[in-house]
């Protein structure tokens, strides 16, 4: 006598589909928010980086066309151009190194290197391009390349499984197109 009363219940209760949106909508507004989130987070970061490689490549083409010497006031200035390309109120820190070839020794010498910013890079020095063979462009005996980079550093807008110590760096060459060479103040 219980049991088709019993067995009505349950057949009711697996038909009844009442509140399913609302379980459906509590287990899947989580995974969309977060999606939503993930989304605007990987959008800003390649933004972010996008402009700092906008901003590396207009520098080196900056200083690739130069004829005179390169100056303490210029490579501020060129600090100040590249903090207005990225627009925003990073931290930002500016490398440009001229680097030619030594045929005879097989060789990578450094002409000149200077920075500018906060960061973590420092000047280079002779030892640091010597023997960057598999770094550096190919060049011919006496050929001088500028090599641009750039180091910022990237904070999360969002905590969604990235660190937030995040460091956006771009390096870029490029060969001296009107002048023999790109002095910076003493260098002849």
């Amino acid at each position: 006598m219980y049991w088709p009363v019993i067995k009505s219940y349950i057949r009711d209760f697996c038909e009844d589909t009442r509140g399913t949106v609302m379980v459906e909508t509590v287990m899947t507004l989580p995974m969309l928010f977060w999606g939503l989130t993930a989304m605007f987070e990987f959008f800003e970061l390649h933004r972010y980086k996008s402009a700092r490689d906008k901003a590396t490549y207009t520098i080196a083409d900056m200083l690739s066309r130069e004829n005179a010497v390169v100056t303490d006031t210029y490579m501020d200035n060129a600090m100040t151009l590249f903090n207005e390309i990225a627009s925003d109120a990073g931290t930002n820190q500016l490398r440009v190194s001229v680097i030619s070839f030594d045929e005879d020794n097989n060789v990578y010498e450094l002409v000149w290197s200077e920075i500018r910013g906060h960061g973590g890079m420092s000047v280079l020095v002779n030892n640091d391009v010597r023997n960057d063979h598999d770094i550096l462009p190919i060049l011919d005996d006496g050929e001088q390349v500028i090599l641009v980079e750039s180091e910022s550093d990237y904070n999360t807008i969002f905590d969604i499984g990235i660190s937030n110590d995040l460091t956006i760096d771009t390096r870029v060459f490029t060969s001296i197109r009107f002048a023999p060479q790109l002095c910076f103040d003493s260098c002849s």
